[in-house]
């Protein structure tokens, strides 16, 4: 029997997707813990999780629907609010067609599963081209490589961390992250496993990052170069026959005359990594039994992302290492999206101002800004945000917070007025973590093991709130009363279910044949084994086969050749972002779990770029780019690499309206207000945060 006030949760602010044991005191937290049954977490936690008592008891959290008014946010009842944003949805529309409501959709709602299975079918009921959500801002360019090498963006190969022997990370800090898509808690003692079983581990990155601590190597590299040392790599593979693909593997001719202009000694020029060590790199990855390239944000959102993770995929295909055992797999979820999810088909509409293409159903988050402001009788004039804060984590946050302060009508799901949701005439606050079930339907796509596991609410609701997937329920239907005929039958009847009942059809229409009653009865999940191999089986190319070379892949590496080869660097630093374990993308800045042990929204510069400009340790400094400006507190620091500098990304709170007390008193600075949204990676649409030229002065 379960213990007197123990239940079992799941925390779901990152995608470590850990198990926990909460102890509560009637409709209270009193302890949270890691759960050591769990089959994936194992028992680790990390103050995220713990903070999320603090969520729950958040002061300034919203527990009620509120409008917007000339005297400030007012209570209003569910049924007014859930009215006022069909009319203002369907008003728009009616008058300048669909495309005149844009939605944008957080990165938390991937992490609500009332979210995931209701947010979907509601903005498809909206009828608009003009959906945007975080992607673009954080991981597509490993969505558009899985698209042209598998034949699905779904097909997401994770590292084998608990059987890898050579693990080699770039860009990337999963210390800190939990290994962002790849779901691997605790991920600090996997790796120490790593090298206590004799593996190793090399961590590429222009700073020397927590994970880079833990490894038996580290190199800088120069932010935005990452592209010609891993096609280098890739080429010193191919020249030296060291590459041992699978017989399914198709265009490695197309690949060896793409990789051609990447001659280690050009890849040094350009990153400030030896020929001699690219080389090495390479013949110490080709060599290992078991290894695994692993990249993130750090090369995902940089000018030429796509570039670099095509690269990072054909180091493993062309070693043999992809769909073997401590290399890298695809995880078999018991729940499994491939196949019922958009595979990533693109270019089928594009955006008004730019002509930026779609991929997988959203336009680039970056041109939010200006099919809003740009004018003209097709402009995006209405906007439903859901768990999202796009003027902190959208490049050119300062002109979108211009922009959306035009707009006819706004409206947001979510439960706290922050910079972006301060424009918006209603707010629709859902229950908070602790107060909904949930089951990850996405991140059991990138887990390191299978598992299942599904945790009803450890807190009981209060009377008059409502869940996520509610809310989107009940505003469809006051939708469809403006817009007669809106939305699929499919879709109206998915709205009509529950996520429990929508979770167990998908369970029992799965590969292990499971219910929501069996995987509930497992309080601590069920284990479903480590990844196993299952290429070319499941290959979503028309072919079975994996095809290495699709042209926009191709053309990718032929403009960061371009690009990156032969140019010097110029005289400017290179701005790159910055993660930390107590902090949680642009929220939670104001819970004293997370924000105690002093600020950490300091820009990192190394002291002999500080001495050459006359400045000290400590000092605030203007921080500049093409874009616009900041000012912010330096920290001289030797982990980051003369020539580039560090800012944490979502901080800039403090803007009049926002409700947000320990934020309100350190603000920070926006990395986003000197990043450029007319600057993307141009195969995938992805905004570019790392690399960026800047300069660095002391303030007069």
């Amino acid at each position: 029997m379960e213990p007197l006030g123990e239940r079992q949760a799941a925390c779901t602010l990152c995608e470590a997707m850990c198990g926990l044991r909460i102890s509560v005191d009637g409709d209270r937290v009193a302890e949270i813990r890691g759960d050591p049954d769990d089959p994936l977490s194992r028992g680790h936690i990390c103050p995220k999780a713990v903070a999320l008592r603090d969520v729950q008891d958040d002061p300034d959290r919203l527990r009620h629907p509120v409008r917007r008014t000339a005297d400030g946010w007012q209570r209003v009842s569910w049924r007014e609010a859930l009215e006022l944003t069909a009319e203002g949805l369907a008003g728009a529309r009616l008058r300048h067609g669909a495309d005149a409501v844009a939605t944008y959709l957080g990165n938390p709602g991937v992490h609500s599963l009332g979210t995931m299975t209701h947010g979907p079918p509601l903005v498809r009921m909206l009828g608009s081209r003009n959906r945007f959500s975080a992607s673009s801002l954080d991981q597509l360019p490993h969505q558009v490589v899985s698209r042209g090498l598998y034949g699905d963006q779904w097909l997401l190969p994770v590292p084998d961390v608990d059987r890898v022997r050579h693990l080699l990370v770039i860009g990337a800090n999963p210390a800190v992250s939990n290994g962002s898509l790849m779901s691997a808690p605790g991920i600090t003692r996997r790796l120490r496993e790593l090298r206590g079983r004799g593996g190793r581990l090399v961590v590429l990155d222009p700073r020397r990052t927590e994970t880079a601590r833990l490894a038996d190597e580290h190199h800088f590299v120069r932010p935005g170069t990452d592209a010609a040392l891993l096609l280098a790599m890739v080429r010193t593979i191919l020249d030296e026959d060291l590459a041992a693909p699978a017989d399914y593997v198709t265009g490695l001719d197309r690949v060896r005359a793409a990789v051609d202009p990447f001659t280690p000694e050009r890849a040094a020029a350009a990153t400030g990594v030896a020929a001699d060590t690219v080389r090495r790199l390479a013949r110490d990855f080709a060599a290992s039994p078991a290894a695994a390239a692993y990249g993130r944000t750090g090369v995902s959102t940089q000018r030429h992302g796509t570039a670099c993770h095509w690269a990072i995929q054909l180091l493993n295909i062309v070693t043999g290492n992809l769909d073997r055992p401590g290399g890298t797999l695809l995880a078999r979820p018991a729940v499994d999206p491939i196949g019922r999810l958009n595979p990533g088909r693109s270019g089928r509409w594009r955006s008004r101002v730019r002509g930026l293409p779609e991929f997988g159903g959203e336009l680039p988050a970056a041109a939010l800004a200006e099919e809003i402001a740009a004018p003209g009788p097709d402009r995006v004039r209405a906007l439903l945000t859901v768990a999202g804060n796009p003027v902190l984590s959208a490049p050119g946050g300062d002109r979108l917070d211009t922009a959306l302060a035009g707009l006819d009508f706004m409206a947001a799901v979510d439960f706290y007025v922050n910079e972006t949701t301060r424009h918006a005439h209603v707010i629709l606050p859902p229950t908070p973590p602790l107060e909904r079930d949930h089951y990850d339907l996405a991140l059991h796509l990138l887990a390191v093991r299978n598992t299942a596991r599904f945790t009803p609410a450890p807190l009981p609701r209060p009377d008059g709130a409502r869940h996520d997937w509610e809310v989107f329920r009940d505003l469809a239907r006051a939708y469809r009363r403006r817009v007669r005929g809106a939305g699929s039958w499919s879709d109206r009847l998915t709205l009509a279910a529950s996520p429990r009942l929508i979770v167990d059809l998908g369970l029992r229409s799965g590969p292990y044949r499971l219910s929501l009653r069996r995987v509930a009865a497992r309080r601590s999940g069920v284990d479903l084994g480590p990844l196993t191999p299952s290429l070319p089986g499941r290959l979503a190319t028309s072919d079975h086969r994996v095809h290495a070379a699709p042209d926009a892949l191709v053309a990718a590496a032929t403009d960061a050749a371009a690009a990156l080869l032969d140019r010097p660097s110029g005289p400017e630093l290179l701005l790159i972002g910055r993660r930390h374990l107590r902090s949680n993308n642009s929220w939670m800045h104001n819970h004293p779990t997370l924000t105690k042990g002093g600020r950490r929204d300091h820009l990192l510069m190394h002291p002999d770029d500080l001495a050459v400009r006359g400045i000290a340790d400590g000092e605030r400094v203007r921080l500049r780019s093409a874009a616009g400006e900041v000012l912010v507190p330096v920290r001289a620091s030797a982990e980051i690499m003369p020539g580039a500098v560090s800012l944490p990304h979502g901080f800039g709170h403090g803007r009049p309206g926002v409700r947000l007390g320990v934020a309100a008193a350190v603000p920070g600075a926006s990395a986003n207000d000197v990043t450029d949204p007319a600057v993307l990676d141009p195969a995938s649409g992805t905004a570019v945060f790392n690399g960026v030229p800047v300069t660095v002065e002391r303030c007069p």
